[in-house]
């Protein structure tokens, strides 16, 4: 029974990380699409979403059978977190076929001409997801706590990028849709942040067996053993 739970646990990490990289991949492409008005490449992202659909169906199933036969409480945080985790990739998801929206419909118009952020943006976002990642890969609960005040960067860049938008609108009239559609890509990237600081908070939850969602205790050390 320990070594069927086991090969269970395996199976379930690897479909998470092979989630996880599609997810990434998606914002990738949804962002890519944006800036080199790329039609195409914004109807693929819209389309593969059902792959990261899938997958949190399947990885949901799965917890439930791990659930029933979860010998250790550190076995019952990893399949709960697994579950969190795939959560919030499925949702990374939806915002990544939201920009990919809004890159095709701006494919089809004249590009405003306004300086933003939105690739700065989209690195500070995809870092995050990348740091959460390797936080749950390593079993690294110090790099997940430190990943979670990196959202209130990306926080402050998203209410710029909307001011600039506001101003520009104010003085363009004409470019009213566009601007909205550029400010929805900016809050979808946000949205994706918010979502890599879940999954940072859900590990050390893991690693640690301490919920800091609601705490002053996200940047401070798991205390030693003992103590």
């Amino acid at each position: 029974m320990e070594n069927y739970f086991e090969a269970g646990l395996d199976t379930l990490r690897q479909k998470l990380l092979t989630m996880a990289s599609h997810a990434e991949t998606a914002v990738n492409q949804s962002v890519q699409a944006l800036v080199q008005r790329d039609y195409d490449l914004a109807l693929r992202v819209k389309e593969n979403d059902r792959i990261l659909d899938q997958f949190e169906v399947e990885i949901d199933e799965q917890v439930i059978q791990l659930l029933t036969k979860a010998p250790l409480a550190t076995n019952l945080r990893l399949v709960t977190v697994a579950m969190k985790i795939s959560q919030n990739l499925e949702r990374i998801g939806d915002e990544a076929t939201k920009i990919a929206k809004r890159a095709r419909d701006l494919s089809q118009e004249p590009p405003v001409k306004i300086n933003l952020d939105l690739p700065r943006l989209a690195r500070m976002a995809l870092d995050m997801l990348k740091a959460a990642l390797d936080a749950f890969v390593n079993h690294d609960s110090v790099a997940a706590r430190a990943l979670v005040p990196r959202d209130k960067e990306v926080d402050a860049l998203n209410r710029e990028i909307h001011q600039t938008l506001a101003q520009h609108m104010v003085a363009n009239p004409d470019t009213i849709g566009r601007c909205l559609h550029l400010m929805v890509v900016s809050k979808s990237l946000e949205r994706i942040a918010d979502h890599a600081k879940n999954m940072a908070e859900d590990i050390v939850y893991l690693y640690e067996a301490q919920d800091i969602r609601h705490s002053g205790a996200k940047n401070q050390a798991a205390p030693a053993a003992g103590a």
